[in-house]
């Protein structure tokens, strides 16, 4: 077990790096907890097969294997060069950071005394972190372009900055209450939360075979609660008022793509993000204040001497603004449902791997309604298209 844990963490620790470029100094390591182990290069020992003429009868056989090897080469050729390498590239770090994360943020949130210490504070100061970043790229020489948006635009942008603050705000406070894995599988079901608001608050007709795969969602997210070690109603409340905030977010971001004139000003997608996240961490700031505000000057000592939350606050700041653009991108280059199938695997992979990570539980019971509550998700994402074909 020492050892998985060890290559899982290798292997996505070199990702990341050159994803987002973090230092992976000893001493970062170290504060980070994290796990070192040796790996091994692997090499392609497969014999490279070469058609040898060994008769003129035979010619004719090998000139016709040589032009299908040579067709087979091409076709091979020409479907690698017809693949989306970007979009491959912004699934895999998408990943890769949502995965580093929830290991980080989690670091920090523990250290920092769990639910009971900073959760709103951290979740605040990791939109910081990223709002940083973002002023940064249009600052700098050959960066993005600064988006030309106006008051009454950035008006409009308002309720999706709110419910993305809220999102992230309740996320962090579930995953300060509980294990990672069970506010995972809590927020798996937030496409019951979607068809709710979809169908009751913007009038969106959701199909009765949508309907039908919700009790499956909800169902596997009871039977994964059931044995859940750290169980928490504060988790799950939390985990809850997340989704239904992140439904809002989905919802007036549609909203917002369909009024005239903001996405020409805005310019890239990348800005829409940016923006969206510098209004997100200004309206957090009087929260973080009202609610920890009176234990600023502790934090601030905590920061200061302790490695784990100065360096996974940091880090996780990073890795959610980096995995959260690249998800947006992924929007613009696929469709709705690729994407609801792109998240429930990431899901998958979260749960699994920060559950090996850190310890966490993985009781058969926890694991069979993960996977029926995931696969209910997968199943609400494509079965209007199976019903269209039949």
């Amino acid at each position: 077990m020492k050892l998985s844990k060890s290559l899982v963490f290798l292997v996505l620790s070199i990702s990341s790096t050159a994803a987002f470029g973090l230092p992976r100094t000893p001493s970062a390591v170290k504060a980070a907890g994290q796990f070192t182990a040796p790996f091994n290069t692997l090499r392609d020992t497969s014999p490279l097969v070469q058609p040898v003429d060994v008769s003129t009868s035979l010619s004719s056989t090998l000139s016709t294997s040589s032009d299908s090897a040579v067709s087979t080469r091409g076709g091979v050729g020409g479907a690698l060069k017809n693949m989306d390498i970007p979009l491959l590239a912004y699934f895999f770090f998408w990943y890769v950071g949502n995965y580093y994360y929830n290991i980080t943020n989690k670091l920090a949130l523990k250290a920092a005394g769990g639910k009971t210490g900073f959760p709103m504070t951290i979740a605040s100061l990791q939109m910081g972190v990223g709002c940083l970043y973002a002023l940064f790229l249009w600052v700098a020489p050959d960066g993005r372009p600064t988006p030309k948006v106006n008051m009454d635009d950035i008006v409009k942008m308002l309720p999706v900055a709110f419910c993305a603050m809220g999102a992230h705000c309740a996320s962090v406070f579930a995953l300060s209450a509980g294990a990672v894995s069970f506010g995972q599988i809590v927020k798996s079901a937030e496409p019951a939360f979607a068809a709710v608001l979809s169908q009751f608050v913007y009038g969106k007709k959701i199909s009765k075979a949508k309907w039908l795969c919700l009790p499956i969602v909800i169902g596997g997210v009871i039977l994964a609660s059931v044995k859940e070690l750290d169980f928490a109603w504060a988790a799950l409340i939390s985990a809850c008022v997340a989704n239904l905030f992140a439904a809002f977010k989905g919802n007036e971001n549609k909203k917002l793509m369909d009024t005239p004139g903001i996405k020409d000003r805005l310019g890239t997608v990348g800005n829409q993000f940016a923006v969206t996240s510098i209004l997100a961490f200004i309206m957090s700031v009087p929260l973080f204040v009202l609610r920890e505000g009176s234990k600023w000057s502790e934090f601030v000592g905590l920061y200061k001497t302790n490695p784990i939350v100065s360096f996974n606050l940091i880090a996780s700041g990073i890795y959610f603004y980096g995995y959260n653009e690249l998800a947006t991108m992924t929007i613009k280059k696929t469709s709705a449902v690729t994407q609801s199938v792109a998240n429930t695997a990431k899901r998958v992979i979260v749960i699994v791997g920060v559950a090996i990570v850190l310890g966490e539980s993985l009781d058969p019971i926890k694991l069979l309604g993960c996977s029926i509550g995931i696969g209910g998700v997968f199943l609400y994402s494509i079965i209007d298209s199976l019903v269209a074909k039949k």
